[in-house]
């Protein structure tokens, strides 16, 4: 391509057209035709202010200090570059010979580079932030549903950016930082883009991982270049996703060395609230590891408010099936409402997941609309695994998983805390299950009682306490339920302070806030440790004892249902309902689950 010879322009033109933001280009260098040390400019202007054909080179001298306008090209954004020093002519042989070395050298760098290499260095340190402007995401306030509480809370945090005057004649600031924290799937990057479709500010959006690489200093110099060009397009929303990849407590070092992903905390920590300020600049952030993110982190300053985004309650779970039900063919015998009450403890992610599974249902069966029965097969099939036909049974293997599986719903039909067994089958689902029994809360439940404890233990033994009655052994069926029952005995041991012996202590450390990560022993006593186990051990013997002593008192109970559910492989609706209304509970059902009688 042929090169414009540059145009003269008179210095007075030059700073005229940098004024009205013409320019789109400037090279500050020297003039090697004179004697190397006068100053010369060298720009382009911006298309709609160029010529019509070409982009032509403009070329001046100038008077005086250029500080003043270099500074004012930087605050239009304008790409200023320092050309470098001409050489003197004895350097110029040099240059030559050693260019021949560098030829080979920059031509492996380059081909490593598009092999996957590490890239230029002038690169390597700038933020990776996705930019967007309104409604570019898709989402607004309007499509997040079941979590009102928070999404009030960033609303004001638009409405402020929108309208700041009504909050400053108050004397109000808004929160420099805004944290979203709850379980994984409960909407907390989806408000963010909402937030982004709504703000009509710029909406600077970043994961936490893509600030730390391998290479020390990048993470810093990306937290800099993120926040930089946020202030160059104040006021502007900063979104960090997954913020503990960057935020986690410091000193967590073996060596005790200052590691990359420290220095990159030290520079967020610095960027949010330091001495240069960053004001017009609101910064959102979201992680299910709250516990984990450095103190300094989450102090008044940085981020100044914490908004739980949790899981939703049953008018939350409708609200979010009749925002995923819009754009799907639903029919008439369909209630979500029925669907919300069945789908407890159900994030707004399982629920999407939900509604899709139903609809592919349906169209797998050449459907015109999707059913109610699409739903239920949907939420057994999030529950407990898609469906085995094909896993061919024993007749005694069957008989076994009838008897277990009766044994489970006559025992949960007498326990308290409301869980009503709504469906037994002995289908094979998922990975290892041979059979299931369905229990669907009534109401949303935020605490569990000391008897209903006791209850869900029984209820878990109660298969395997099927199997002990009518065969005399057990089998490996319920290797799961003992896994889940073990479990929950010892947080009620070690968490929740259910036992007398011990008293109100916990003896547990929970790991993860929002995440089932389990929990630590704390460091105890051999008496104590052994105490701890003796407690466990009474509880499920208690439970078992109690699954016993109701399977016998109901055993004509238990051959009846068991051959239907033989016969039909599933029981429910009023068939199974008039079942389990005749179990009758033993006379000292009340009092054990009080904890006043033990059974072992």
């Amino acid at each position: 391509m042929k090169t414009e010879t540059p145009v003269q322009s008179a210095y007075s033109t030059f700073v005229e057209q940098v004024n009205n933001a013409q320019v789109q280009r400037v090279t500050i260098g020297r003039d090697s035709r004179r004697d190397g040390k006068a100053e010369r400019i060298d720009y382009i202007l911006k298309p709609e202010f160029g010529p019509k054909l070409g982009r032509q080179r403009y070329t001046t001298r100038p008077v005086g200090s250029t500080d003043e306008v270099v500074n004012q090209l930087k605050r239009q954004g304008v790409q200023v570059t320092l050309a470098p020093e001409p050489l003197p002519a004895a350097g110029i042989a040099g240059l030559i010979i050693s260019s021949g070395m560098l030829v080979g050298a920059l031509a492996l760098a380059a081909k490593f580079s598009r092999a996957g290499g590490v890239g230029t260095a002038a690169s390597m340190g700038k933020s990776k932030a996705r930019s967007y402007g309104k409604s570019k995401t898709g989402v607004i306030f309007a499509d997040v549903a079941g979590v009102d509480e928070a999404k009030q809370e960033l609303q004001e945090v638009v409405d402020f950016l929108a309208n700041g005057d009504k909050y400053r004649q108050l004397g109000a600031k808004i929160p420099k930082g805004v944290l979203l924290v709850g379980p994984p799937g409960t909407g907390k990057t989806l408000l963010a883009k909402a937030i982004a479709g709504e703000a009509g500010v710029p909406f600077l959006s970043m994961a936490g991982s893509e600030f730390v690489e391998m290479f020390v200093g990048v993470g810093a110099s990306r937290v800099r270049d993120l926040f930089n060009k946020a202030k160059r397009q104040a006021p502007c929303i900063v979104f960090i996703d997954e913020l503990d990849a960057v935020g986690k407590t410091r000193g967590g070092n073996p060596t005790g060395g200052n590691d990359e992903r420290e220095q990159t905390l030290n520079q967020l920590l610095t960027e949010m609230d330091g001495f240069s300020g960053n004001d017009g600049v609101i910064v959102i952030a979201a992680t299910n590891r709250p516990e984990t993110l450095d103190p300094a982190l989450r102090r008044p300053g940085r981020f100044d408010r914490q908004v739980l985004v949790d899981r939703p309650d049953k008018s939350g779970r409708l609200e979010i099936l009749q925002v995923h039900g819009r754009g799907v063919a639903l029919g008439e015998d369909v209630n979500l409402a029925d669907i919300a009450a069945q789908t407890a403890g159900f994030a707004g992610a399982d629920l999407a997941n939900l509604v899709n599974e139903a609809a592919l249902m349906a169209a797998r069966n050449n459907r015109q609309a999707v059913l109610m029965a699409d739903f239920n097969e949907a939420i057994e099939r999030v529950i407990a695994g898609l469906e085995k036909r094909s896993r061919v049974l024993t007749a005694a293997e069957r008989q076994t998983v009838a008897y277990h599986e009766v044994g489970h719903a006559l025992v949960g039909a007498l326990m308290p805390g409301g869980n009503r067994v709504t469906k037994i089958s002995i289908v094979p689902r998922g990975l290892g299950a041979l059979g299931y029994t369905l229990q669907m809360p009534e109401n949303d439940r935020y605490l569990m009682l000391e008897d209903e404890l006791r209850g869900q233990l029984a209820t878990l033994l109660g298969g395997r306490a099927a199997e002990e009655i009518v065969f005399g052994k057990v089998s490996t069926g319920a290797s799961d339920d003992i896994q889940k029952a073990t479990d929950l005995a010892e947080k009620a041991v070690t968490e929740y302070g259910m036992s007398v012996s011990l008293g109100p202590v916990a003896f547990a450390k929970a790991n993860a806030q929002f995440l089932d990560g389990g929990s630590d022993r704390r460091t105890t006593s051999p008496e104590v440790a052994t105490e701890i186990d003796r407690q466990v051990k009474l509880l499920l013997n208690n439970a078992r004892s109690m699954a016993i002593e109701i399977l016998r008192l109901n055993r004509g109970l238990l051959e009846s249902a068991t051959q239907a559910l033989l016969e039909t492989e599933v029981l429910d609706g009023a068939q199974l309902k008039a079942m389990l209304a005749q179990a009758q509970a033993p006379a000292e059902l009340q009092t054990w689950l009080a904890g006043g009688y033990s059974v072992v």
